[in-house]
């Protein structure tokens, strides 16, 4: 059952004319609100406008900061790259140069001679070599400058093998012999460190003569002995005595000391 309807007042009545002003005051309320609202959210978004612009001020200044190029992670981690780069290539470039070209040591070099080889010293009897002429050998030392054995001058050529511990006797009494200024005037004397072996003993032979105290030139001999085949070489050490014109003028093996040296080169430039 539905509820009944009320009946609505006569027009123009006292009781009509109150029901208006009801109704006109209750919407001149809900309008007021309505204004009020609206101010009140304006002001709040006015509020929020405010606080954000600072903000983004803020951060645009943090962005403007982080593309600079020495906060920026990128650019530098492209520097780092290209300076490792370029050391990289300097790396590979230094690493291709040849010992002679960096001043390296190399305790063999490549060894070069010129005219017949002489034949190898017998153990006893004559000297077939004596009065021939000596070929001319050409290499380097230990640090790559070149060393050679011509004919310039009357020349005593002395080959040591770092291993022979007649070698290691021997010269320390050539040291002496020079340094008593006993070897003749105008002799020009040359060392060839030959046989050279890693495997063996007193290696390297560079560091051998350098603490020595060894005066003269040094030619460092191949790995195939080239300098020694060339003087007919059968034992260490060995001598070889050479005129001015390249005439072989005497060979020996063994030990010799300083004085019989003496004695030896005197006798054949006299001679």
């Amino acid at each position: 059952m539905s509820s009944p309807t009320s009946i609505p007042p006569r027009p123009g009545s006292p009781e009509a004319k109150q029901r208006q002003r009801q109704r006109d005051a209750q919407q001149a309320a809900e309008h007021k609100g309505q204004k009020q609202a609206q101010k009140q959210g304006q002001k709040q978004g006015k509020k929020q406008g405010q606080q954000q612009t600072p903000q983004f001020k803020k951060r645009g200044a943090h962005d403007q900061r982080s593309k600079s190029p020495l906060t920026n992670p990128w650019l530098i981690a492209g520097v780092l790259g290209v300076v490792v780069a370029v050391v990289g290539v300097v790396s590979i470039l230094s690493a291709t140069e040849s010992p002679v070209d960096r001043g390296e040591f190399a305790e063999t070099r490549v060894v070069t001679s010129t005219g017949e080889a002489l034949p190898l010293l017998p153990q006893e009897g004559a000297d077939p070599a004596v009065g021939r002429i000596a070929p001319v050998v050409s290499g380097q030392n230990f640090e790559g400058f070149t060393v050679d054995i011509d004919h310039s001058a009357p020349t005593l050529v002395v080959f040591v093998a770092h291993w022979c511990p007649v070698c290691q006797a021997e010269v320390p009494d050539l040291v002496t012999w020079n340094r008593g200024a006993q070897v003749p005037a105008g002799v020009r004397v040359v060392g060839v460190a030959t046989a050279t072996d890693d495997r063996r003993e007193n290696y390297p032979p560079s560091e051998w003569l350098v603490r020595e105290g060894f005066p003269w030139a040094v030619l460092a001999d191949s790995e195939e002995t080239d300098a020694a085949a060339a003087y007919g070489v059968s034992g260490y050490p060995f001598f070889a005595f050479v005129d001015a014109d390249g005439t072989v003028l005497w060979r020996t093996s063994g030990r010799v000391p300083a004085a019989e040296l003496t004695e030896r080169i005197e006798a054949s430039l006299a001679g």
